[in-house]
This record gives C-alpha cells, sequence and structure tokens, in this order.
C-alpha cells in the first residue's frame, strides 16, 4: 500500500467534508477513523478511487459520530428529567478501562497506542508524534492491535507499566495542551497510587505534580511560550511543588529507582532552585545519566547535553550530542541554543531557523522564529 498516497489524499477528504457540513475536528476524526479502515482492507482489496473511497467511508463515520452525539444527548435529557439518584461512588471504571486495554496479547507499545486512542482520548496524531513515528505507522499498529484483541475476552487486567506509560503520555499531552488530559492523568494516577505502594507509581505521580506547578508559568499573553529560564517563579503552584516532593523522597527511599522517579527528581531540581542562575546542573546531569541507563533513549540523551551545557559549558555539550540523531525533533534548537552559548551567532541563527520549520506546535513554531531572529539582531549589532 501507497502510505505517501493516504498522507497526500487526507487534507483533500478533509476539506469534502468540511464542505459538506463538518467541523475541522470531527472531519479529521473521521478521515482518521477512515484511515485506519483502508489500513486494514485496502491491501487486500485495493478501490479503484481511494480519493473517493475515503471521502465515503468519512463522510459515513461523520454521520454515525452525529447520530451517536444526538442520540447521547437525548439520554441526557431523559436523566435529567429523572429523580435525582443515590450518591455515586468517589472512583469511576477508567482506570480499570486502562488496565483492560493493556492486554497481555499486546506487545506493550501495541497496548500503549490502542488504550491512548481508545481510552486515553488522544488522536492517532498525537499517538505518533509521541512516539516520533508516521501518523500512518501508527495508524496502522492501531489497527492491528484492534484486530488482535478482537472476540477476546477482556477480563483480565493488564501490566502495571504499559498503563503508567499510557497515563505519561496523557499527561505530557495535557501538559502542552489541553488542561482536562494533564488533570484527569493526575487524577488516575493518584487513584493508581492508592492502590499500590510500587515506586514508580508514586514517582509518575511526583513527576506530574512537580511539571503541573509550572504550568501557568509556561505560556504568556497570547499563547506566548516561556522558556524555564524565563519564567516568573512566584506563579509556580508551591503546594504542589512540596506534594511532589515528598511523595518523590519516600519513593526514592524505597531504593528502587525507576524511569519516572529519575524525571521527577530533575524536575525537582528545577523547582528547587530560587532562579534559572542557581539550578544545581551538576546534579541535574547525574540524574540524566541515571535516566539514560535505565532508558537508554535518544530524547533523554538530547535533553541531558543540554544540561551538559549548563554545567560545563557550551563545547562540552556539544561534545555531549555526538551519536545524537540529528533528525530527532527539537535537536536543531537544542545546538542552535549551544551554538549561541559558545559565541558561534552566524550557526545559531541558521539553526534556529531549522528548528522553527520542523517545530511540532505553533507556539514553539512562533517562539524558535523569535529566537533566530534576536540573533540575527545581535549579529547586526
Amino acid at each position: 500500500m501507497n502510505e505517501s498516497l493516504l498522507r497526500e489524499l487526507v487534507p483533500a477528504v478533509i476539506g469534502v467534508l468540511v464542505r459538506r457540513g463538518a467541523d475541522f475536528a470531527s472531519a479529521e476524526d473521521a478521515v482518521q477513523d477512515a484511515l485506519i479502515r483502508a489500513l486494514a482492507t485496502w491491501p487486500d482489496d485495493p478501490p479503484r478511487d481511494p480519493k473517493a473511497w475515503l471521502v465515503t467511508v468519512a463522510w459515513h463515520r461523520f454521520l454515525d459520530a452525529v447520530r451517536a452525539e444526538a442520540s447521547r444527548r437525548g439520554r441526557e435529557v431523559a436523566v435529567q428529567a429523572e429523580p435525582p439518584a443515590a450518591p455515586a461512588p468517589a472512583t469511576d471504571d477508567t482506570l480499570r478501562l486502562y488496565f483492560l486495554c493493556a492486554h497481555s496479547t499486546l506487545p506493550p507499545a501495541s497496548a500503549v497506542a490502542l488504550t491512548l486512542r481508545a481510552v486515553g482520548g488522544l488522536t492517532t496524531r498525537q499517538i505518533a508524534a509521541a512516539y516520533l513515528v508516521p501518523e500512518a505507522t501508527m495508524a496502522q499498529r492501531i489497527s492491528r492491535a484492534k484486530r488482535k484483541i478482537a472476540g477476546l475476552p477482556l477480563d483480565q487486567p493488564g501490566d502495571l507499566g504499559t498503563v503508567l506509560r499510557v497515563l505519561y503520555l496523557v499527561f505530557n499531552e495535557g501538559y502542552g495542551g489541553s488542561v482536562d488530559l494533564a488533570a484527569e492523568a493526575i487524577r488516575l494516577t493518584r487513584q493508581l497510587a492508592g492502590l499500590t505502594d510500587e515506586p514508580e507509581v508514586a514517582g509518575l505521580l511526583a513527576l506530574m505534580l512537580l511539571h503541573h506547578a509550572r504550568r501557568t508559568s509556561r505560556t504568556g499573553p497570547g499563547g506566548r511560550l516561556v522558556p524555564l529560564a524565563e519564567q516568573d517563579r512566584s506563579r509556580w503552584d508551591t503546594g504542589l511543588i512540596a506534594e511532589g516532593v515528598t511523595i518523590l523522597q519516600t519513593a526514592l527511599a524505597r531504593d528502587r529507582l525507576g524511569e519516572y522517579q529519575a524525571q521527577a527528581a530533575i524536575a525537582a531540581l528545577h523547582a528547587d532552585a530560587r532562579s534559572a542562575s542557581e539550578t544545581d546542573w551538576v546534579q541535574i546531569v547525574e540524574w540524566y545519566d541515571e535516566l539514560l541507563l535505565l532508558t537508554g533513549s535518544p530524547v533523554v540523551r538530547l535533553n541531558r547535553a543540554v544540561a551538559v551545557g549548563e554545567a560545563d559549558g557550551p563545547q562540552a555539550g556539544l561534545a555531549a550530542l555526538a551519536g545524537v540523531d540529528p533528525g530527532l525533533p527539537r535537536y536543531a534548537a537544542v545546538t542552535a541554543y549551544l551554538h549561541e552559548r559558545a559565541g558561534d551567532l552566524a550557526r545559531a541563527a541558521e539553526l534556529y531557523a531549522e528548528a522553527s520549520r520542523a517545530a511540532a506546535s505553533v507556539p514553539e513554531r512562533d517562539h524558535l522564529t523569535r529566537e533566530a531572529a534576536r540573533v540575527r539582531q545581535l549579529l547586526r549589532a
């Protein structure tokens, strides 16, 4: 199957649905569902007219969603007309659904992707971005996972580590976008922490709280991105920071270090600094070393290079980038920052401009564009 053809057809198909009366978000979701079906059926039964096939399937999916929404609203009206119900339980079944989707027959990566799509509320595009893979590849992975568990009894809870990974990714998506997603991830992780004494559950909860404490200071007027070093630390939620640090210290005392505890320790060191200049970068590098041993993640290696550049100087940071894939998201932005710190303004300006073109969001793109303009102005001064 020609996946590039699918990607090329997506904007046109969305446009057809919008012209027929669908709003953009609903059209996008309908087309994503059509793509998943295409990836499952086209290899054995390719259509004569791929675009017409996608339009037809996506439009039917949109109509189904409209009918379902109308039915849901009708049920809500009916419920509102009924007498008040008895007190509701303090918890819901959402966490249980997370565990059931983490099915034992699925590889962890597929279970995470399926749970994020089916329960977590993320789109295929958001999940693909989290995994650094093309959207069509992720759509195919989710489709395969659905087919694999179709008809199987979902009566056995899945793997705790898989559920933690899902909660982590849901929080990350919410932290950069929807507040509701971040709050929901924290709520569910609190529930989970109340059910188990696993240190990594506590580590994940601490990590979420420490990051969430800084959330309001991350953006300025008009959604303008504010880097950590420039944030107004008086706006940080000290109550959440104190809670996160306490939870983390208790988890670390168990002496069963995991990746979420290591990430939380890095976040705690940032939260502990009264100003950017007082950040203990040497300790942060040490925690990144631990995190790299635990995960081997290229993203961790990239972030570690920034910390090394702060602790030991920009040239050391640039040397730490050796072996990191230049195609990694934000690689150009990190390299630009280190070159600027090293005094190579011309190269920094080029890299900031390159990073802005590859930015994953509009606020990030605008921030990097401003950085490129600022450095060019320094060159002219």
